[in-house]
């Protein structure tokens, strides 16, 4: 289980040799579920090189206070809005009296002014160095500032001597992290979550689809991310901006849709059927546009798509297997049919033909059908109700 998962960590390297545990480090948190920017003083390029960083990270690496290319040149507020912690690995003798004096006369002070995250600090510096009053004193300040500092270690040092100042290990820096961060309702847990239309070819042109703006599955994504959830979001063509933690899979047509979930939901613990998925689909599709006719009518045979939310369900270890069922009429009596018929674990239900919760509203009201009782939500806005029917799959899941 890891209290790591969806969080942001900025890693700020200073100047020493243990500059080079920085490696290790990005790619342990990113082990663990964590995004990593790092930020690098002059002095830490010397020791290990941006690139390497950059191609750990998967994301590019900040050494200039005005980054051009940053919004307003502004990289520095950029980043420490970005942070859910910031953690400073190696922190020399040198940064740790400039973050206590509250300089910003580098990118990484400065973005250490300017975030509200919290932050931790990894002293490496000569044993002599540590235990030097000035240096104690300041560990001593930043500690009053709630500035977490992790280590030193003790042991023999490059420089020859032996004592405390060893930076600690990236695996023990990774589980000290973790601590800063509570276990939330689905720590440790994969969520997948279909959403939005499908919309399945007639010609190049034309297709078949419905009126399902995706709102309510982002907002479930939104949710079981806030939740600590590893998330994956399998979407059909939406407007919507997919959320940032969220790993989203881009799919157009009902069989795409079902070739992601069996890719991805094998081995998931929680599975969301959100996606209005079309019933049917044309028999075949037309390779060539489809010529407007002197004929008054058009036929196309249909046929049935695959039932995704049966195929999750009916997998070996199938994950807790959660469908909605969007209907005009009889709400409660056709989802009651739904959860027997499909073998889910529960259905959402909702009536679309009520005004102002059908498709495309921002709010919603729905009833948890389980087969140990029934839970109603009043209507409110998507996004609170995405987080209380989170709250109940995770207490279901959680047993």
């Amino acid at each position: 289980m890891s209290t790591l998962q969806n969080k942001r960590i900025l890693l700020g390297v200073t100047g020493g040799i243990a500059a080079y545990k920085a490696a290790e480090l990005v790619r342990e948190l990113r082990r663990l579920g964590a995004s990593v920017r790092v930020v690098m003083t002059p002095a830490a390029c010397e020791f290990i090189t941006p690139l390497t960083l950059q191609a750990l990270s998967g994301n590019p690496v900040h050494t200039a206070l005005l980054d051009p290319e940053a919004e307003a040149a502004m990289g520095h507020i950029e980043l420490a809005r970005w942070a859910d912690l910031t953690l400073i690995a190696p922190a020399s003798a040198d940064f740790l009296a400039r973050l206590q004096s509250g300089m910003g006369n580098d990118l990484l002070s400065t973005v250490c002014l300017a975030t509200r995250s919290p932050i931790a600090i990894a002293p490496a510096m000569n044993q002599a160095m540590w235990d030097a009053s000035s240096t104690q004193a300041n560990i001593a300040q930043l500690r009053e500032r709630n500035v977490a500092v992790f280590g030193p270690g003790s042991g023999e040092q490059a420089c020859g001597e032996f004592g405390p100042g060893r930076m600690l290990e990236p695996v023990e820096l990774a589980a000290q992290l973790a601590l800063q961060f509570s276990v939330q309702a689905l720590t440790g847990k994969t969520v997948v979550i279909t959403a939005g239309p499908t919309r399945e070819a007639i010609d190049p042109v034309r297709y078949l689809s419905n009126h399902s703006s995706g709102k309510m599955g982002y907002a479930l994504a939104q949710a079981a991310i806030d939740a600590g959830a590893r998330t994956i979001l399998i979407s059909g063509p939406c407007a919507l901006a997919a959320p940032e933690r969220a790993e989203h899979v881009a799919v157009t047509s009902a069989d795409d849709m079902l070739a992601a979930c069996l890719n991805y939901a094998p081995g998931c613990d929680l599975f969301i059927g959100a996606a209005a998925v079309a019933d049917f689909r044309p028999a075949n599709v037309v390779e060539q546009k489809l010529k407007k006719t002197a004929a008054d009518t058009m036929t196309l045979t249909l046929v049935k798509n695959p039932d995704i939310i049966a195929s999750i369900a009916a997998l070996d270890a199938a994950p807790f297997t959660v469908a909605f069922a969007a209907e005009s009429e009889q709400v409660l009596d056709y989802a009651r049919a739904k959860l027997e018929r499909k073998k889910v674990d529960c259905v959402i239900a909702n009536d679309i033909s009520a005004t102002g919760i059908g498709f495309n509203s921002d709010d919603n009201a729905v009833t948890v059908i389980e087969r140990s009782g029934d839970t109603t939500f009043d209507r409110r806005n998507k996004m609170q109700l995405a987080h209380a029917l989170i709250a109940l799959l995770a207490k279901r899941l959680i047993g």
